[in-house]
């Protein structure tokens, strides 16, 4: 790996032909930066080159398509049968020179250093008359300048999420660069840097109706563009993160709940006041479930035209459920990959509202505790849940093939089609009784990719992010006033909005803090599951040692037949014989495969070790 140093230091780069088809690169593959910039096609493609760093998220942890859902307690993953990489970060292999984490797609670290670098560079020569000669549009280069510090602050978020804080760099380094002078900035400091880039992004002219400069809208030919939305989620998320337990130093920074209430609702109004809204297209039946799962299955629409929900997404990815983490019925399927966990699946309400599972009596999760006002039947476990349910996890029963009812069924019953298998070995079948719906469009098989791609920001995590913030700066009901003119607004009425997009009744006023803590934590939980928000939830909330006590494995459910004399053809739905959930026992079993024991060093990644050793100021995080 690169160290920083040389990520850092140098003004002058390999610029790859294929970015800019007319340039006419020295023989030694270099071109210099007053080259580049005199140039309205080579800046142009310099620009672009600096949004190169965002990342495609889905499956992308080491070799084995593992999901970032798998190393928390939202999913237990096929391959961590034979020591992979979940079982790698728990069991204590992770080290300052190995990261089952970042040992894959991209080392963020470095990745996310040289898109610094980049924009660093960018932003000193896009400014500086003597290198930039040519006559840019004032509206396009101010556009660029904008984006690119949106990026660049993106990427410092990407890091300092993982890493704690980390060196502030803003300028290219000099080759004579004194690093024995670098050293790392707190997390308060990051965040205000994060946040004022952004907003000098948002101070930017805006230039509507123009196909250049920083706008809301863009066209769908410009994804991958970076809007002003972007920088209003970013904001959102940086500042939720720094009142966070994890990185308020004890209470005492300066990011109060009150500050980043005022921030996340800036954020959210703004976005509202451009247009933005919670997607609401009912789909055909023969489609998707719901809004709610035809939204996953879609790509987004950066003109807005019908997707108003979606602020960023990658680019170029689909999340290859059907491959990945699909069913063993799916043409194509090589691994059951982030199989559902049963505490995941817990989590989702009966659709009046009420909490099927109130916990569990043992420290194992074997034991639930039914909440007797529900309308929950251990016999039928699956019915009338919460809509979003139904859009992200296969159970035993589920309709795999919308345009046929009729046919097969998702069988996670011990025999069934999608059944638990006995040979742990075998990476084609879940260990906990469910597999990954979300994001999978059941016609996604060996001839063709139809899932849908991963959001990075949407509408619904900044109604989360502010209800968040204000139920801890005021209580869930006070409702906080607009500075941009958008509507007021409770924690409770941001939940509220996402509740009832998909069908479920609203919460109640009235609610204590404590209470109303555990329904936002659920909420956020149902509503964001597999899209990488949890991972960084339970530690930013410094809940995962308590998640994970002892040797806490993930729970799945074992579905075992009743009537023993029925044969496997006779389970089968399509059969005269056709069976009821009622058929079953629903049993909870331990993945013991996929046991937890956390060390709270990991709530953060470990610095890589090139990088303590060549810088002297760089202190690794504590217990690496």
């Amino acid at each position: 790996m690169k160290n920083l140093i040389n990520i850092l230091k140098f003004a002058v780069f390999g610029f790859c032909c294929s970015s800019c088809a007319d340039l006419d690169i020295p023989s030694d593959g270099r071109v210099s930066l007053n080259e580049i910039f005199n140039r309205y096609e080579r800046t142009s493609a310099y620009y672009t080159n600096c949004l190169g760093f965002i990342p495609q998220v889905g499956f992308t942890y080491e070799s084995t398509n593992t999901p970032l859902a798998s190393f928390c307690d939202e999913a237990h993953d096929a391959s961590d049968n034979q020591d992979g990489p979940v079982s790698k970060w728990y069991k204590g292999y992770t080290t300052a020179e190995y990261n089952p984490l970042t040992a894959s797609y991209i080392d963020p670290w470095s990745h996310y250093f040289q898109g610094i670098r980049r924009c660093n560079t960018f932003l000193e020569c896009i400014r500086d008359p003597e290198i930039a000669t040519y006559e840019f549009d004032e509206i396009e280069k101010n556009g660029w300048i904008a984006q690119v510090r949106v990026a660049r602050a993106f990427y410092y978020l990407q890091l300092i999420k993982r890493y704690g804080g980390v060196p502030l760099i803003d300028t290219p380094y000099e080759t004579n660069h004194d690093f024995s002078k670098d050293k790392r900035a707190s997390f308060e400091e990051c965040a205000d840097f994060i946040i004022s880039e952004c907003d000098a992004a948002l101070s930017t002219e805006e230039s509507e109706g123009k196909s250049i400069g920083f706008r809301w809208n863009i066209s769908d030919n410009e994804r991958g563009k970076l809007t002003r939305a972007v920088a209003c989620a970013i904001k959102s998320q940086t500042a939720l993160y720094a009142a966070s337990p994890l990185w308020n130093n004890n209470g005492t920074s300066k990011y109060t709940w009150e500050k980043v209430t005022e921030i996340t609702k800036e954020a959210l109004d703004m976005c509202l006041q451009h247009g933005f809204a919670l997607y609401d297209q009912a789909p055909d039946s023969t489609v998707a479930q719901n809004a709610y799962a035809y939204y996953f299955i879609t790509r987004s629409d950066p003109s807005r035209s019908w997707d108003k929900e979606t602020i960023f997404e990658t680019t170029t990815w689909r999340t290859n459920v059907w491959k990945f983490a699909g069913t063993p019925i799916t043409p194509g399927m090589e691994k059951a990959g982030a199989g559902p966990s049963q505490e995941l699946v817990d989590s989702y309400e009966m659709i009046d509202g009420t909490q099927p599972i109130l916990g569990y009596s043992d420290s194992d999760h074997l034991h639930p505790i039914i909440n007797k006002e529900s309308s929950y039947d251990p016999k039928e476990p699956y019915k009338n849940r919460d809509p979003r349910f139904y859009a992200s996890i296969y159970y035993n029963g589920s309709i795999r093939y919308l345009d046929n009812p009729n046919g097969d069924k998702v069988e996670t019953f011990v025999g069934g089609n999608c059944g638990i298998s006995d040979n742990v070995t075998d990476i084609r079948f879940t260990r906990t009784g469910y597999y990954m719906r979300k994001f999978n469009n059941y016609k996604s098989g060996i001839g063709q990719d139809a899932d849908g791609l991963m959001r990075i920001y949407r509408l619904a995590e900044l109604y989360l992010n502010f209800a968040e913030a204000a139920y801890q700066a005021v209580g869930p009901d006070i409702p906080v006033v607009s500075k941009v003119g958008a509507e007021s607004l409770s924690a409770r009425d941001a939940i509220n909005k996402i509740r009832v997009r998909v069908g479920m009744p609203e919460l109640s006023a009235g609610m204590s803090k404590e209470i109303f803590e555990k329904r936002y934590r659920n909420e956020r939980r149902v509503e964001l599951a597999f899209e990488e928000h949890r991972f960084f939830d339970v530690r930013r909330w410094m809940i995962a040692e308590d998640l994970f006590k002892g040797e806490y494995p993930i729970m799945g459910v074992k579905a075992t037949p009743i009537n023993h004399s029925y044969t496997a053809d006779q389970l089968k739905v399509e059969k005269a014989c056709t069976y009821k959930l009622t058929d079953f026992t629903y049993e909870y079993v331990p993945v013991r495969t996929a046991v937890r024991t956390f060390n709270k060093r990991n709530y953060w990644y470990p610095l890589p070790m090139d990088e303590v050793a060549a810088l002297d100021n760089l202190q690794q995080n504590p217990g690496w």
